[in-house]
């Protein structure tokens, strides 16, 4: 079976796969968080959107777009589009900035303390 003609590449199932895996990886860091004390971040995901609320109440929305094959994030800086690469990696469609540095950058802003996921 081929690819098919999509921005990513992907098959529909290998997109819901890395979606998540994203999704997952990103609520195992927050845990492991919570457990150390290291930032008190609560997270709720519905489907394919995982939302971070942190202690000042901002937020960080990290949301599957199947359709265009996408995943976006939305902070306080503004909102990001992200497609997947060959290499496993999910870049900003506008700047080229990986996901999960960007998310780490952001979240660190809105918390006022060093995150890194």
């Amino acid at each position: 079976m081929t690819a098919p003609n999509t921005p990513s590449g992907l098959t529909d199932a290998q997109y819901h796969d890395a979606i998540q895996a994203v999704l997952t990886r990103i609520e195992a860091t927050v845990d492991r968080w919570l457990e150390s004390d290291v930032a008190d971040i609560d997270s709720a995901r519905s489907g394919g959107m995982l939302t971070l609320t942190l202690s000042n109440r901002s937020q960080l929305i990290i949301n599957a777009q199947p359709p265009l094959q996408e995943l976006w994030l939305a902070a306080r800086r503004g909102g990001f589009h992200f497609r997947h690469t060959e290499g496993g990696q999910w870049l900003d469609t506008r700047s080229g900035e990986e996901f999960f540095a960007l998310l780490s950058a952001c979240a660190s802003e809105q918390a006022g303390a060093a995150l890194s996921f």
